[in-house]
């Protein structure tokens, strides 16, 4: 069932300031909803501020040229954080929240969540998700259109780059008709999806083509090559000259082997422990998979973490991604 957007619309008229939050290590769909829906509540008289845990990667500042995004702890303290409402995108988990989640819990702000994930916790929160909805930033062009907001080119092109990364450019399963209906209107209102193209993919540094390098020489298969896994450790970032957020996208490499059905990364974090990022092109719910270990996401796509060493973290996830994909060849 999609969004109630009656409701939603309703919700926000009692509201006239906001503050925005995505999940940690933000992606474009993360960025470019924030970013869209700040313009949108603007649009509308809202007073808004974004506010992320972490701080947005080099290589996705030019989806916000003019400096909107804030960081909890760098440019702006807890305790200053106030707003009528606390609207979260892009995430219904609290472990996505990092240090901003202190911050929902303690405020008496209502909070709102705009999200298009299946699994989800109890955030204290009304929720508005569509899960057949292939990113969030397509959610925010549907508020656009309840609110009565008219898309801008500066509204357009973080939302175009929201849909675009999370449908791998277009060519994931989870792209509808209404996907490409939905982006001939962004390009409408002044987007040059080859400018964003440019922007995302052809502007890498040395060390994340080093980085990518490693990644897929450490790939190794199982089942006969229907599953791929590969590792990156926190010490490797140092070694190649990369940044952690270079390894956004890395694991899709590794499903361009013929007849790889499945795929993980495990990606040691400065902090410790590893990140774990799944990938499905078969009936293995990477969502369902992802739970088991404190994540979640889509069917095609998920992730989670574990503390623990490379081998502790990788003997643990292994045999479980395993079963997954034999039930699901053999249901074939």
């Amino acid at each position: 069932m999609g969004v109630q957007w009656k409701a939603f619309v309703d919700q926000i008229s009692h509201y006239e300031s906001f503050v925005l939050v995505s999940h940690i290590r933000p992606d474009c769909d993360a960025l470019g909803s924030e970013l869209g829906m700040a313009e949108v509540l603007r649009t509308i008289g809202k007073k808004v501020r974004i506010i992320n845990a972490h701080r947005t990667p080099a290589a996705l500042q030019f989806l916000d040229p003019a400096g909107n995004i804030e960081v909890l702890g760098d440019d702006v303290e807890a305790e200053d954080i106030s707003a009528d409402c606390i609207m979260i995108l892009d995430t219904s988990a609290w472990a996505q929240l990092g240090d901003m989640g202190d911050v929902i819990r303690s405020s008496r702000a209502d909070k709102i969540v705009l999200d298009h994930h299946v699994g989800e916790d109890e955030l204290g929160a009304t929720m508005y998700k569509d899960y057949q909805a292939e990113a969030a930033g397509h959610l925010v062009v549907q508020a656009a259109d309840a609110l009565g907001v008219p898309l801008t080119r500066s509204m357009s092109v973080p939302l175009f780059a929201a849909i675009a990364t999370d449908t791998g450019w277009f060519r994931f399963g989870s792209v509808t008709p209404e996907t490409y209906r939905v982006v001939a209107r962004l390009v409408d209102a002044g987007v040059v999806p080859s400018e964003v193209y440019s922007d995302l993919y052809e502007r890498d540094t040395l060390g994340r083509l080093r980085l990518r390098g490693l990644i897929l020489s450490r790939t190794q298969s199982e089942l006969d090559g229907a599953l791929m896994h590969t590792h990156v450790e926190k010490e490797d970032f140092a070694k190649v000259g990369a940044e952690p957020n270079d390894t956004e996208d890395a694991i899709n490499l590794t499903l361009a082997v013929q007849g790889t059905k499945a795929a993980v990364i495990f990606v040691g974090q400065i902090r410790g422990g590893f990140k774990l990022s799944f990938r499905s092109r078969c009936g293995m719910d990477c969502n369902e998979v992802a739970r088991k270990f404190g994540g979640g996401g889509h069917k095609a796509a998920a992730g989670g973490f574990l503390e623990g060493t490379l081998d502790d973290v990788r003997g643990r996830v292994l045999p479980v991604v395993i079963e997954a994909v034999e039930k699901a060849l053999a249901a074939e």
